[in-house]
């Protein structure tokens, strides 16, 4: 499960972090924001910037500080509620914020966002650009999903997941997730639970050791931390999960020290392109191959033809994203299609020359070129 690993070496040197902190680290047992708790944080994050490092923050507890501010009696169950309570609590969030960073000399700069800001390539760059802005200015981007518009069609539903999409559009070097569990667990035969320092590999052991827990004020729970560990790491990002409620977490994350559960990235980092393609674009639609055609893909490097795609669903137009599947089965890879779905209804399982007459002409040789092609097992 686990090797020795240098951790002073590997994030260590980290220059641009994504932190992410869930709602209980900030709040009290009333589910209020506790201003200790928010100056604790701002307090470690200054302490990195002012050693030239760049911090984004994707911070929960706007809505569990609605709940507090509205002395509301728990958490509201329908989406008016939600919404309602966001309302209110984004701004007492911000607003404390925004109180501890001016006592260290720093601004901060308030980013919501949907789904549909990322899934769309224009709106992801120019995101991208706003927060580049932002931290070259020496502003701390604090970030949130826009729970007070968004639904259920736009919303990524927790801010683990939220926090590893802006690792990818940020390029980070280290994506930290802050909670009230000090990392990863596993129990022994004798019933006794330890921290698992260290993870080479989400494989179906680790899910395992999920409890399926969520949090009282939060979306989610060790589940979602591991999936958002496991879409940041394939990019060639590390991950690290650890109790945000620890004197100094981040300066002794950032020295190295043994604190929670690493997560090792991929030896080689994704281009921003195809993080976009593998992780963040919404896919169109869907071609289905055969077995032949995904040995090809994962196995040789290959790009997909006309020959190896057998059938497809969904209605998608060319330079639209879509999934890569062997039937009915997960999905092993998504590419940008130079056909679009009208003309792969006509080329589907023919001989590249063969492309030509049966459209009239060929424009390209490959139905997903392997530069625009990622793998995801």
């Amino acid at each position: 499960m686990s090797t020795a690993v240098d951790r002073r070496e590997l994030v260590g040197h980290a220059r641009r972090i994504v932190v992410k902190i869930g709602s209980n680290v900030l709040t009290s047992g009333r589910g209020s924001l506790a201003p200790r708790r928010v100056a604790q944080i701002a307090e470690q994050v200054s302490a990195l910037c002012d050693e030239g490092k760049e911090v984004i923050l994707v911070s929960s507890g706007a809505i569990a500080a609605g709940v507090g501010e509205l002395r509301l009696p728990g958490r509201p169950t329908t989406m008016p509620e939600l919404q309602a309570a966001a309302a209110v609590g984004q701004g007492r969030l911000i607003r404390a914020y925004n109180e501890c960073f001016r006592r260290h000399g720093r601004a901060v700069g308030q980013v919501l966002l949907t789904r549909e800001d990322l899934e769309d390539r224009a709106r992801f760059l120019n995101t991208r650009n706003t927060l580049r802005a932002l931290l070259d200015l020496g502003c701390v981007p604090i970030i949130n999903e826009n729970d007070s518009v968004s639904v259920e069609e736009i919303r990524y539903g927790d801010n683990d997941f939220l926090a590893a999409h802006l690792a990818t559009l940020i390029l980070a070097d280290l994506l930290v997730i802050l909670s009230t569990v000090d990392g990863l667990f596993e129990t022994d035969a004798a019933g006794h639970r330890r921290l698992v320092p260290l993870v080479e590999r989400i494989s179906d052991e680790i899910v395992s050791l999920d409890t399926g827990e969520k949090s009282a004020r939060g979306t989610g729970g060790m589940g979602s931390k591991l999936r958002a560990a496991s879409m940041t790491t394939r990019t060639g990002v590390p991950v690290i999960v650890a109790g945000g409620r620890r004197p100094g977490v981040l300066t002794s994350i950032l020295a190295g020290e043994e604190v929670g559960t690493l997560f090792l990235p991929a030896k080689q980092r994704m281009t921003s392109r195809k993080r976009w393609i593998g992780f963040t674009a919404r896919p169109s639609g869907r071609l289905l191959v055969d077995e032949g055609a995904r040995r090809a893909l994962v196995e040789g490097g290959k790009s997909l033809l006309a020959s190896g795609v057998k059938a497809y669903l969904g209605t998608f137009q060319r330079g639209d994203v879509v999934v890569i599947a062997v039937g009915n089965e997960t999905p092993f890879a998504r590419g940008l299609t130079n056909y679009s779905s009208a003309e792969i209804a006509r080329i589907l399982g023919c001989h590249t020359s063969d492309i030509a007459a049966r459209l009239g002409r060929k424009d390209y040789d490959e139905v997903v070129h392997r530069d625009n092609l990622v793998i995801l097992e």
